[in-house]
């Protein structure tokens, strides 16, 4: 007669269902939102067309949020990537004035954010300043930038493909935007997971000078990160100039914390060392779903932005409680 298997202490149990949690948490609060919202308004909230129209305002803070998570991951911060899809935008509507073609026109924008990463990233590593003080003061660098850049006022270029990334297809058809989202994504997390610069990545974030003394390139990784999260937000930046059909110096003010909070809703800790693409995506879901419901259940601009603040508080509380569950069980 077999045993009967021990049961699991108090601590094990406490360690079995945090585990739990972190994985398929943002999972369980995406479908929680998703059921409050068809609940509340079933008629307008579920369907194919919403459906789209949620992903579509998804596309730019996801792609956005694919460089955050390396950044975060490696144990950085940055909060210029509002300023710098702003920047971006302008940057594209210019080349595209001037008569660049379009492609070289995203190019551009894409290549101004990533050298913007880049310049936060040498400030980092070569001079030991602090990411938060870094990226503050280039928050409001570069949007001071992408208002000089366009004369503080928007610029509406001549129409062409790019304008057709974010439209919404046909019986609720996916825009490009969304698709190029989910393949960047791929790439992310393959890179995260299978090349030794994802290991690099984790390493640097879990303990720096472990890292150091194991051979890392920790200033290396580092700039590299800084200049992907531009890449991204540059990324950002051709959606977000498709979605509106311009660039737009004022454009993303704020979208820098939906962004992090998205990242760290996913799973990521702001201490560096963890984070999923998966649950990045997820988070940048959960923050779309409930600006639609709000939306759908006609709540005022300012409600909407007290339930935001909320997701971004109980965020960072999160990853407040997986740290200090973390430090516990070492």
């Amino acid at each position: 007669m077999s045993e009967p298997a021990p049961a699991l202490s108090a601590p094990e149990k406490t360690s079995w269902l945090r585990h739990v949690l972190t994985a398929f948490g943002p999972l369980v609060g995406l479908v929680a939102v998703c059921v409050l919202f068809a609940v509340l308004r079933y008629d307008t909230f579920v369907s194919r067309d919403n459906f789209s129209i949620i992903m579509q305002q998804t596309a730019v803070i996801g792609v956005a949020a694919l460089g955050m998570t390396l950044v975060i991951i490696a144990g950085g911060i940055d909060l210029s990537v509002g300023s710098i899809i702003a920047l971006g935008t302008v940057v594209i509507a210019l080349l595209i004035e001037k008569g660049v073609s379009p492609f070289l026109a995203a190019l551009g924008g894409v290549g101004a954010a990533a050298i913007c990463g880049g310049l936060s990233g040498v400030l980092i590593t070569r001079l030991r300043l602090l990411p938060f003080v870094v990226t503050l003061g280039m928050m409001g660098a570069l949007r001071g930038a992408a208002k000089g850049l366009a004369g503080e006022q928007p610029i509406y270029p001549d129409e062409t493909w790019l304008n057709n990334l974010m439209q919404l297809g046909r019986h609720g058809g996916l825009p490009s935007g969304v698709w190029m989202m989910l393949g960047f994504a791929v790439l992310v997390a393959l890179a995260l997971r299978y090349t030794r610069f994802g290991r690099h990545v984790f390493a640097v974030g879990s303990n720096e000078l472990t890292a150091r003394l194991c051979g890392v390139p920790v200033e290396r990784v580092k700039l590299l990160v800084y200049i992907l999260g531009g890449a991204f937000a540059g990324l950002g930046a051709v959606l977000q100039f498709a979605y509106l059909t311009g660039g737009d110096p004022t454009t993303a003010v704020g979208l820098e914390l939906n962004i992090i909070a998205a990242v760290v809703i996913g799973g990521a800790s702001l201490a560096g060392g963890q984070g999923t693409v998966t649950g990045t995506l997820v988070g940048a879901l959960i923050m779309s779903v409930v600006a639609n419901g709000c939306t759908k259940l006609g709540l005022s601009n300012w409600v909407q932005e007290i339930v935001t603040g909320g997701i971004i508080i109980a965020a960072v509380l999160l990853d407040y409680v997986r740290r200090r569950g973390s430090a516990a069980r070492s």
